[in-house]
């Protein structure tokens, strides 16, 4: 659709828009944590944040932030689990830290670090080094579930009856079609990080140790390649009702539509936020809306909505340190970013923001 605005009005629309866009990092809190922030999710109307000293934050619009020392030594994942979130250490344990900053220790592996954690109705699980530990139901002990090399990722389907593990070699899929948990291999060559269900549980996608993303469809195990990166992809995210998978690890978001019968194969990817020079270090989609947060390795984090002809907006000028994660309040009332120097911007978005409602 063609605009009916003139070129000046346009222009004077997209300097109040910065304006706005301005105010995001005036308005926000800016916190100074001397440990790299290494993970982020939203937890109810506030976002918990991880960090190298193996403290947790949770912030609030509503309160000052609760902090809790939950790890000895960095935390290296996090996922959330009704009002808490679950955590894993390079210090071997999995806890669990309640939005009120209590702490209760899952389980310890000694010396192996907890890597990977992921949740989905009330059934979790870890891994530590080739291992991965599966609690379901109300058991005390955990389901041990070996594999043929060290675990990449780990990701359940949205019914928790399907986990997703990466590896050397491609993905387990463990299935629990009654009591008792059975696998099956999906291969490919190489090995594969961060996994994730596509939110219909049509597909399961791997961030590869190379440049690369690799897929299956899972009723016929069909391969998607999706290739030509510049840079590792860091980070994924499922974004709007298509939907896309959005990535890092190029001068772009880089957005690959599984809609349709086929999902991406033989088609191109729609890349937004571009900015030249830089690569792109971690994504976040706006929740409930056909948008992406892109943060790139110069710190400087765009917003856009996931169309080619639109253009982005700054929501954070560059500072020269690489971003690490943004998450989102589940309202999308406010945005973290955090950084690998353990600089945080705890930010409200304003009504044009939340609502993707921009030139």
């Amino acid at each position: 659709m063609q605009s009916n605005l003139t070129p000046n009005l346009l222009g004077d629309l997209q300097k109040q828009f910065d304006l706005n866009i301005a105010m995001t990092e005036i308005r926000g809190k800016k916190f100074e944590l001397r440990a790299p922030v290494t993970c982020s999710t939203s937890i109810k109307n506030s976002v918990a944040v991880g960090c190298g000293d193996g403290t947790i934050r949770f912030l609030s619009s509503k309160s000052d932030p609760i902090v809790s020392k939950t790890h000895d030594g960095v935390v290296l994942c996090m996922t959330k689990a009704d009002d808490a979130v679950l955590t894993g250490g390079d210090d071997g344990r999995l806890k669990r830290t309640s939005i009120n900053g209590e702490v209760e220790e899952i389980a310890s592996f000694g010396t192996k670090w907890v890597d990977s954690v992921a949740e989905s109705n009330g059934t979790f699980a870890c891994s530590s080094e080739r291992n991965v530990y599966l609690w379901s139901g109300n058991r005390e002990a955990p389901i041990k579930l070996e594999h043929q090399s060290s675990v990449g990722g780990l990701a359940f389907d949205a019914s928790g009856r399907r986990l997703a593990v990466s590896h050397y070699g491609g993905v387990t899929i463990w299935e629990r079609p009654k009591r008792r948990w059975k696998s099956s291999v999906l291969a490919w060559k190489g090995f594969h990080g961060a996994v994730s269900f596509s939110p219909d549980g049509k597909y399961v996608v791997t961030a590869m140790q190379e440049n690369a993303l690799h897929g299956w469809r899972l009723r016929d195990k069909g391969h998607l390649a999706m290739s030509g990166y510049p840079a590792k992809v860091k980070s994924f995210a499922w974004v709007g009702e298509t939907p896309f998978l959005t990535t890092s690890g190029a001068d772009s978001a880089v957005c690959w539509p599984f809609d349709g019968k086929f999902g991406p194969m033989e088609r191109s990817p729609v890349c937004v936020a571009q900015k030249n020079a830089q690569i792109s270090t971690y994504v976040q989609g706006v929740p409930g809306q056909n948008a992406v947060f892109a943060g790139y390795k110069d710190g400087s984090v765009l917003l856009a909505s996931i169309n080619e002809h639109s253009e982005p907006l700054t929501i954070r000028n560059a500072t020269g340190v690489e971003v690490t994660t943004i998450s989102t309040t589940q309202s999308a009332s406010h945005i973290l970013i955090g950084d690998a120097q353990g600089k945080i911007l705890w930010a409200p978005l304003s009504q044009e923001i939340r609502h993707a409602r921009y030139v």
